[in-house]
Parts: structure tokens; C-alpha cells; sequence
């Protein structure tokens, strides 16, 4: 995991490949179009990737639902470098920025498959969530900085 340099995406070449990442992880296998990939937070939520040899391998947002509370999305990690700690690594830089803008609570809607990983982070299953456009069965979590 060294060898990851974890950013922003810093040019317009380089949000594409996120944007391509994303959509090839999370919505292309469940028979989305790459333009369900995008909601209204997009321009204002800070973006993280990691990257190994300009590969991207690696991606989670972070968006501000209020003064208090930031809701974390799109969290995609490469199958071959799941099982590694780089989730891990995604939310603690995420839990960071949220901590520079005094965020008191962080959410995030987990597909059920990964509840687990969430809860090593500290995260608590709260409620069911019933908003998804995917099909798959996701659960509300929370935390509390």
C-alpha cells in the first residue's frame, strides 16, 4: 500500500478516469449507464483517488449534506487490490477532510455485502435504505466524529 498516492483528481483527464473507474466498478456491472453516475453534489463534494502508476485503483466522495453532517458515496476499490487496507485508507482520508469542515457525523448508504467492512471503521447500521436506483438491498450507516 505504499506505493498508492492518494489525491484528488487535479485535471479534467484525470476526472474522466475517475468518472470511467466509478462507473466500471459500482453501476456498468448492474446494467447502469454512465450517466446515472452523477447527482447534484457532484461539483461541490471533494473526490479522492488512489493511484498506482497512473492506474486508478481506487475512489471514494465526500459530500456535505449540512453544516454538520457529510454523506460518504461512491467507494470503489479494484478487485485485485481488495483486502488490503486501501478501503481502510479511503475513509480515514475521507473521515479527515470532513473533520477540517467540523463535520459532527458522517452516513453513508452501504450495500448489504459490505456492511461489515463499514463497521470496522466504526460505523453503525442505523436503518434500511430504500432509495437506491440499483436493486441492491443497501443499509443506512452512521458515525460519529
Amino acid at each position: 500500500m505504499n506505493n498508492i498516492l492518494f489525491k484528488t483528481p487535479s485535471s479534467s483527464e484525470e476526472f474522466k478516469k475517475y468518472d470511467l473507474f466509478r462507473w466500471k466498478i459500482l453501476r456498468k456491472p448492474i446494467g447502469k449507464s454512465i450517466e446515472s453516475l452523477k447527482d447534484e453534489y457532484e461539483d461541490s463534494s471533494y473526490h479522492l483517488i488512489g493511484v498506482i502508476d497512473s492506474k486508478i485503483i481506487a475512489c471514494g466522495r465526500l459530500h456535505f449534506n449540512n453544516a454538520y453532517e457529510a454523506q460518504i458515496r461512491y467507494m470503489a476499490i479494484d478487485e485485485h487490490f481488495q483486502r488490503k487496507g486501501i478501503g481502510l485508507k479511503v475513509i480515514e482520508l475521507l473521515e479527515a477532510e470532513a473533520k477540517k469542515k467540523q463535520i459532527n457525523k458522517i452516513i453513508l448508504n452501504a450495500r448489504n455485502h459490505v456492511i461489515e467492512f463499514y463497521k470496522k471503521s466504526g460505523y453503525m447500521a442505523v436503518r434500511k435504505y430504500e432509495g437506491s436506483d440499483t436493486g441492491i438491498p443497501h443499509t443506512t450507516m452512521e458515525k460519529i466524529l
